[in-house]
């Protein structure tokens, strides 16, 4: 394996070490990510910029342990994820990661508060805590008048706000953030960085997966992702 980036002096939550990321289509093998090492300290804002089909999505999946990486080394808070059978992948997806996505992900039969404490659900909380944890992350992201709102009944701004309160509802330490503007409107789209800003002002680790130079220029500091590699160094600032 290649040799990880020497760490600087925040504490490494996320680590790679010569990652790669092999699909089958077909008979034809596509190599998603190609090598990739890199390191993220505690409380970093990172985003993680390339263009379609560059391999950033790929590479957050298996930071969120979506997916699994094909050879190569990854160390989540100095745990191996090898080693971590599928419960212990289940508790980190629901406890110590919060992710929000392009899409919003929002079931379209529950209201907005049911939408946020479904990691909590999955996560065996109380039904009563469960509530009150999701209507004070709705209140968090300024939607308390719109707890009992379907997302039919919510602007897309709004839908992004639920999604950024279901990533917060259980306290996690890392925030994955895919694409999270992608389907808004200027307004929307500030509204939306200024919560993640927030959340990183109250130390969480932001990994921002982001195409657009403007939305990636909110971090402390960018990677940039192309055919499967970092053209970039990835080790601790």
């Amino acid at each position: 394996m290649s040799a990880l980036p020497e760490a600087g002096p925040a504490r490494s939550v996320v680590m790679l070490d010569d990652v790669t990321k092999t699909y089958a289509q077909g008979s034809l093998a596509v190599q998603a990510l190609r090598g990739v090492s890199m390191e993220i300290g505690a409380g970093e804002y990172v985003a993680l910029m390339g263009p379609s089909g560059s391999g950033k999505s790929t590479l957050m999946n298996i930071l969120g342990c979506l997916d699994v990486l094909s050879t190569g080394r990854y160390l989540l808070d100095g745990d191996d994820v090898a080693n971590l059978d599928e419960d212990a992948l289940a508790e980190i997806r629901n406890t110590r990661i919060g992710f929000v996505f392009q899409q919003f992900n929002l079931l379209p039969s529950l209201p907005a508060w049911r939408n946020v404490e479904l990691p909590l659900f999955y996560a065996g909380v109380p039904a009563p805590e469960r509530k009150r944890r999701a209507l004070d992350a709705l209140a968090r992201v300024g939607l308390a008048d719109r707890v009992d709102h379907r997302p039919g009944e919510l602007s897309g701004g709004q839908q992004q706000r639920v999604a950024v309160a279901r990533a917060l509802v259980s306290d996690p330490a890392i925030v994955l953030a895919d694409e999270p503007t992608g389907n808004l409107d200027s307004t929307s789209t500030e509204d939306v960085l200024a919560l993640i800003d927030d959340l990183h002002s109250a130390g969480r680790t932001i990994i921002l997966i982001t195409h657009e130079a403007d939305v990636a220029a909110r971090a402390e500091r960018v990677l940039h992702v192309r055919d499967g590699r970092l053209t970039d160094g990835g080790g601790v600032r």
